[in-house]
């Protein structure tokens, strides 16, 4: 692709304004800069911007454009700008915000066209921004989607939003259309709010016209791998119809390309990739890991927007303490809590830190952890996680298992399949609603964490899926993984797409 006639064209990039989305776009625009001659430029509003530069390093071709936007116009905080600085409750009322700038985005694109005399290459916009498709269309230009989550997670969200197939049905289970009739859903996989619609809410309908509006793109691109996500792959592209290229993981070649060691050397990428403020220092962590054999470190974090309640946490922390395992566990503020106030001791039980601390049980970490650091560490043994996408492809790249607890968005659909499909998660509880004691906790983190049985299988399960991953970015003279092919598919496709469109 480097030798492309069209070198020098554009490329615009627009993510959803929400860490875990923009920084996929941002690697996305670096192998598109690695494998091309041409400008992209990512776009978001001040503050996103601000952040993915700090993150972003120099590149002469990668640049960035702001679109004007105040948060205390739309009812948010000041300076709120993307998903991890609000509250939960909150985050329906930036989605809603972000619907607002469309006529600045094609402003933009207006301004790019009588300064270049063309208009871009083609407009790549994330699946929750996807009124750009009515941008691209109205500049003639090709238009591709990109969702940041897996296969399986985005055809289940896009089938059931659309079609609401649980209000068809008397039973807790139903099917969804696209997936086999076999591939039964169960209500508590839906959020409380998706699970009580009528199909006239507000958030319902938005996401219902951003799930639709995107069926008129040119194609989509997804953050998974071909071999990984056969149901979920087959679902998407028989319920869009639209062509799919598979050309994730987006995750550092260093982490992909090198073997589990329990004394591997810290990567420094996480807080690169992240932009947040360590909880601990990454040699310090190291340390630790160090003390712990191969494979006997449960990592639980749950992101960087999803959290539980007080009573969950207190539950949690007794149960990791009984089950003995060693630990790290980024503790956020419990759900109803200023996320931006001190941690307050009473979140968790008394003396606990100290305890597993001086036992050398556990570590716990308040702010930030380096997460690919700790999962590529082979003295990381289990992830108990959201089952974010990010977190996924991070945690099953490295044959890491997981005890998936999925709070929000399409965490349930992702970790139903790693469970039913892959085999390589034990779901503990759904959503911040239900209720799961300590001695589940204790009895889960065992069975996970042991060397035979269910957690020897499992293990086994995620080195191979490790494999997959790895073998999918490969490049070896004209041996080229499938994601990378993939990848050179798409944009051979965007300069053919734009020719016709100009023939």
């Amino acid at each position: 692709m480097k030798n492309s006639s069209s070198a020098k064209t554009h490329i615009v990039m627009l993510p959803f304004m929400a860490r875990g989305h923009m920084i996929p776009f941002l690697a996305l625009a670096k192998q598109i800069a690695e494998r091309t001659h041409f400008t992209i430029t990512i776009v978001s509003t001040p503050l996103n911007i601000q952040q993915l530069r700090s993150t972003a390093s120099p590149s002469s071709t990668i640049t960035f454009a702001e679109l004007p936007f105040c948060s205390l116009d739309h009812g948010l905080p000041t300076n709120s700008e993307n998903t991890d600085s609000l509250p939960s409750s909150h985050i329906t009322t930036l989605f809603i915000a972000s619907q607002t700038l469309e006529p600045s985005f094609h402003r933009l694109i207006s301004d790019m066209f009588q300064q270049e005399g063309r208009t871009p290459l083609c407009i790549i916009s994330d699946v929750f921004m996807s009124w750009a498709v009515n941008v691209a269309r109205s500049f003639e230009t090709p238009h591709f989607t990109f969702t940041t989550g897996g296969a399986f997670g985005t055809a289940a969200y896009f089938s059931i939003l659309l079609n609401l197939p649980h209000r068809n049905t008397t039973s807790d289970e139903f099917s969804v259309p696209g997936f086999p009739e076999t591939c039964r859903f169960h209500l508590s996989q839906l959020n409380p709010s998706l699970r009580a619609v009528d199909g006239t809410g507000l958030v319902v309908r938005l996401n219902q016209k951003q799930f639709s509006l995107f069926l008129g793109s040119n194609g989509m691109l997804c953050n998974t791998v071909e071999e990984i996500e056969p149901m979920g792959l087959d679902a998407l592209r028989k319920n869009t119809g639209l062509p799919v290229w598979t050309i994730g993981p987006f995750l550092p070649l260093s982490l992909l390309n090198r073997s589990s060691s329990s004394s591997s050397s810290p990567l420094d990428e996480s807080f690169s990739r992240s932009g947040k403020e360590p909880g601990i220092a990454v040699g310090n962590c190291f340390n630790w890991l160090d003390s712990h054999p191969p494979n006997s470190v449960l990592y639980i974090s749950f992101g960087s927007q999803n959290t539980i309640s007080s009573t969950q946490m207190m539950e949690l922390a007794m149960g990791l303490e009984l089950s003995g395992k060693p630990f790290i566990w980024v503790v956020r503020h419990p759900i109803g809590f200023d996320i931006k106030a001190e941690f307050r001791a009473e979140w968790l039980p008394e003396g606990f830190e100290e305890r597993v601390r001086k036992r050398n049980q556990g570590m716990v970490v308040h702010r930030w952890a380096p997460q690919l650091e700790i999962l590529s560490h082979g003295s990381t043994g289990a992830f108990l996680s959201h089952c974010g996408w990010n977190s996924v492809l991070e945690s099953l790249s490295q044959g890491v298992p997981i005890i998936g607890w999925p709070i929000a968005a399409e965490q349930a659909y992702n970790s139903k399949m790693m469970e039913e499909e892959m085999g390589v998660c034990v779901v503990l509880t759904r959503g911040v609603e239900s209720w799961v004691g300590r001695e589940e906790v204790e009895r889960v983190v065992k069975m996970v964490m042991s060397k035979e049985g269910k957690g020897e299988e499992m293990k086994r399960k995620a080195m191979q899926i490790a494999e997959k991953i790895r073998d999918s970015v490969r490049e070896d003279g004209n041996q080229k993984g499938s994601s990378l092919k993939a990848l050179d598919g798409f944009l051979e496709t965007v300069v053919l797409s734009r020719e016709s469109l100009t023939d």
